[in-house]
């Protein structure tokens, strides 16, 4: 049985994510936790989530449960993931990641860490989504230079970063299909008289507003025609489900940096 903590466990997703786990065999919930000041602090974990007592209260500190723990899964913010990766670096317990807005410092980190401990790191954790990865990656190296690429992404109005992961994500593998640096050659706003779209550019367009749970779409725009492969989420379950999978997959793995297409076994 694989024992699972979760971090911001009184968050959308940290509260759904331990929801399913409750709901899936294989798998326990340990323990959960958030900041210190958090409201939930000291409170059994059934007010959160409903359902029967789990004797377990939520916790104000990582450290109070990362001894119950086999994996923790967060879906917190960069830079908190990051210092929970020390920590479970540094105790050898294994990481599923679900955070969005690395710099690629913060990433050169994480795979340091990642040296001494098993962790799935990954912009989206549902199975469509990393199947339009690879999709995209065929089109954009079949199409070549022929055909105009540009993303458009769409979130909810409290999503704090942008663009999102999954579009950051879906960028560089264009990016690297057509052996093109995203540094260069990514547009990330348009407005006013700015000419010509240059040939090699990879636009990628953020929209935020309501409840939007996630929706990407990359279109590969030629002379004539177009080509456009679309993912939209209508629940943030898969995202859970996925977390929850990452997190048996992981637990069975060496140390090393791991994402989600190499535990779907679609990479």
């Amino acid at each position: 049985m694989v024992r699972a903590v979760v971090a911001g466990i009184a968050g959308r997703m940290g509260s759904r994510i331990a929801q399913l786990i409750r709901e899936t065999e294989g798998i326990e919930l340990a323990g959960g936790f958030e900041h210190p000041q958090h409201p939930q602090v000291g409170k059994e974990v059934s007010q959160i989530l409903g359902g029967n007592p789990t004797g377990l209260t939520v916790s104000g500190t990582m450290d109070d449960v990362l001894g119950a723990a086999d994996v923790v899964i967060d879906f917190t913010s960069a830079a908190v993931s990051l210092s929970h990766l020390r920590a479970a670096s540094q105790a050898g317990k294994a990481m599923v990641i679900g955070s969005t807005g690395f710099t690629a410092e913060q990433l050169a980190e994480a795979r340091q860490l990642a040296a001494k401990t098993a962790c799935v790191l990954t912009p989206n954790m549902s199975m469509g989504v990393n199947i339009l990865f690879k999709l995209v990656a065929d089109a954009a190296r079949l199409l070549g230079d022929s055909f105009d690429v540009e993303i458009i992404e769409a979130h909810h109005r409290l999503k704090k970063d942008a663009p999102s992961g999954t579009a950051l994500k879906l960028a560089q593998v264009v990016a690297e299909s057509l052996q093109r640096n995203l540094e260069e050659v990514g547009v990330y706003a348009r407005h006013g008289l700015i000419g010509e779209r240059t040939p090699k550019e990879i636009g990628i367009q953020t929209v935020r507003g309501g409840d939007i749970v996630g929706e990407h779409t990359v279109l590969f725009a030629g002379m004539g025609e177009r080509i456009e492969l679309s993912h939209r989420a209508h629940s943030r379950d898969n995202f859970a489900r996925g977390a929850i999978h990452a997190a048996q997959w992981v637990v069975k793995q060496p140390a090393g940096l791991y994402d989600m297409q190499q535990v779907l076994g679609i990479q």
